[in-house]
């Protein structure tokens, strides 16, 4: 649902679909002019499973997904601490399970890996991103 998300240099890439002031949970194919190689995802104040089942339509098979896991979205607000930070690294690991469990229950998908980022969220926060295929 964010404006102005997408450095400059890709949103002008004809290779690029970027949706503005759109909510990807309402996607469907027919807003996609064709199915894509590649799924990126970097989400805030949602699961990551809420808003993957509509890229995951339009991803050609053979496509890759690369997606941000955001611990403090995966979790419940009782696993999160003071100020939005998860701090556990039990929580990180059970985020990123969720995650994973996610995708390889659909069939279609092929978990392939997940790293820590190194770049740190807000306020320190770990965040890891989480490669699939489709078949």
């Amino acid at each position: 649902v964010g404006t102005n998300q997408l450095v400059w240099k890709l949103r002008n890439d004809p290779r690029v679909v970027s949706r503005e002031h759109f909510n990807v949970r309402h996607m469907v194919a027919a807003d996609v002019p064709e199915m894509v190689d590649v799924v990126v995802a970097d989400v805030s104040f949602i699961s990551l499973t809420l808003v993957l089942p509509p890229g995951i339509e339009v991803l050609k098979p053979g496509g890759n997904a690369v997606v941000l896991v955001k611990p403090q979205f995966e979790l419940s607000r009782e696993e999160v601490g003071k100020g939005g930070i998860v701090r556990d690294p039990a929580a990180h690991a059970k985020a990123c399970e969720r995650i994973e469990s996610f995708v390889r229950a659909r069939p279609e998908l092929q978990w392939r890996g997940l790293v820590e980022s190194s770049i740190q969220g807000t306020d320190g926060n770990r965040e890891f991103l989480a490669w699939f295929t489709k078949a």
